[in-house]
């Protein structure tokens, strides 16, 4: 069981620590909300303890921010003020307890122990629970941008409506459709699929809608398409942001009106499919551009899942990497156990600009060179991934700040001052590594805390 202590006094937090680990639980240290937010983005916690008043960001705000995220692990909120009213607020904003300073740690130990045991019984009935549906077989993870997917897909499971699903190459989106598939009313029904990027502009239509014999050179005999041949199921539209614009007219007119008619027919045939369509592009941009119909664009995303790259959810990675390996195993013959410690925290490093598709690629590299049982990090051959445009994280928080800030117009000094502070408060002063954050050398950032005469 590993503990996050939020409180912005150091004896406090080590104090904690020290007792928690007399008691067989490990911890870390946060000295505000912002060194928690991205502990908790970076680490599996199993439960935090938070103080209510710290510099920056109090816990309340802290608290507020854990559940909006979708994080669920037990958090109690820790004061030396005891007035009720900051009890309720805790607890309405998904505080479990509310413990006040000074208090006995034993007493602490013992209601952390009990939310714990609490929260895991809870996972465990609902993992049983998604199990028996049929919801978990494909979507492997639960990291909080997973475990919304599966509510998002389960609420949408008996619904007619389109499903837009968008993501970046390798992160499963077929998965997802197969998953929507699979647990709705047309489970029953074909699952059909087409990658539109992979069929030659001049046969796509003939391969979504079909033909009649004689419709042109070489139409010998009839053809079903894609659409009819979905008909009680599933048709999935993969990149279909490929999609030429002549066609897309077309794909707006069957949306509306659900019927299509064949290549050379003249009688309009009703379609009863579900489309799910899936796309690595960004879509709004092409709208804008004038590259994809805008009208066609909003009968696709009625319903949009938005699958998260690898390495935004790397506390999935270890569980992605046992179920590959399983599937490796039985495909190869081979007898690989697992990964060693060591080669988990690798690919936990790992950019994965290639998503599950590139962890896919590296373990079967390595289950073939394993010389053992457990794979360790000689045999992985983490290549440097391929950077893409958008994915570059050196980007200074002064342009994130800018692109929140939707009220008044402030000046680059205010933008640059406040990315700097939060840079430090986020990693708790350590300026080398708040330096890399801002992208921007460690010197630059001291020249700029003396120029500013910031008090940190």
């Amino acid at each position: 069981m590993r503990i996050l202590i939020v409180d912005d006094e150091y004896n406090i937090r080590e104090l904690m620590r020290k007792y928690l680990g007399l008691e067989g639980l490990e911890s870390d240290g946060a000295e505000n909300g912002l060194s928690a937010q991205r502990q908790l983005r970076e680490h599996h916690y199993d439960a935090c303890l938070v103080d209510l008043k710290m510099p920056g960001m109090d816990g309340i705000s802290l608290i507020r921010w854990i559940r909006q995220e979708g994080f669920r692990m037990p958090v109690i909120m820790i004061s030396a003020h005891g007035e009720i009213h900051d009890a309720v607020t805790a607890l309405k904003e998904g505080a479990q307890d509310y413990i006040v300073k000074p208090f006995d740690p034993e007493e602490l130990t013992i209601r952390l122990r009990k939310l714990m045991e609490v929260q895991q019984l809870r996972t465990l009935v609902e993992t049983k629970t998604r199990s028996t549906e049929g919801i978990d077989e494909g979507l492997i993870g639960e990291s909080p941008p997973m475990c919304k997917i599966r509510e998002i897909i389960s609420r949408i499971a008996d619904s007619p409506a389109t499903v837009l699903v968008t993501g970046e190459s390798g992160t499963g989106k077929e998965v997802v459709a197969r998953q929507i598939h699979g647990v709705s009313a047309l489970a029953e029904g074909p699952f059909v699929a087409i990658n539109i990027g992979g069929v030659p502009e001049n046969l796509l239509e003939s391969e979504l809608f079909g033909y009649e014999k004689g419709a042109f050179t070489g139409a010998v005999g009839r053809k079903i398409g894609m659409f009819e041949l979905a008909s009680g199921g599933t048709l999935f539209l993969d990149e279909i942001g490929d999609m030429p614009m002549t066609l897309q007219v077309k794909m707006l007119r069957v949306l509306q009106e659900r019927k299509i008619t064949r290549l050379g027919g003249t009688s309009p045939i009703p379609i009863n499919a579900r489309i799910i369509a899936a796309t690595n592009k960004k879509l709004e941009e092409m709208v804008h551009e004038g590259s994809f119909r805008e009208d066609l664009f909003y009968r696709l995303n009625v319903v949009r899942i938005e699958l998260p790259p690898l390495r935004d959810r790397r506390e999935d990675i270890p569980l992605l990497a046992g179920v590959i390996l399983n599937k490796l195993n039985r495909q190869m013959g081979h007898r690989v156990e697992g990964l060693s410690p060591e080669a988990i925290d690798a690919l936990k490093a790992h950019p994965f600009y290639g998503n599950v598709r590139e962890l896919e690629n590296i373990l079967e590299r390595a289950v073939i060179f394993a010389d053992g049982p457990v794979i360790k990090p000689d045999v992985l051959e983490l290549r440097a991934s391929i950077s893409r445009p958008g994915t570059d994280m050196g980007q200074s928080n002064s342009t994130l700040i800018a692109q929140e800030d939707n009220g008044e117009a402030r000046s680059l000094k205010e933008l640059e001052v406040e990315a700097i502070i939060r840079a430090l408060h986020r990693w708790e002063g350590n300026r080398t590594r708040a330096a890399e954050e801002l992208g921007i050398s460690r010197r630059t950032l001291i020249n700029k805390i003396a120029e500013y005469r910031l008090d940190l």
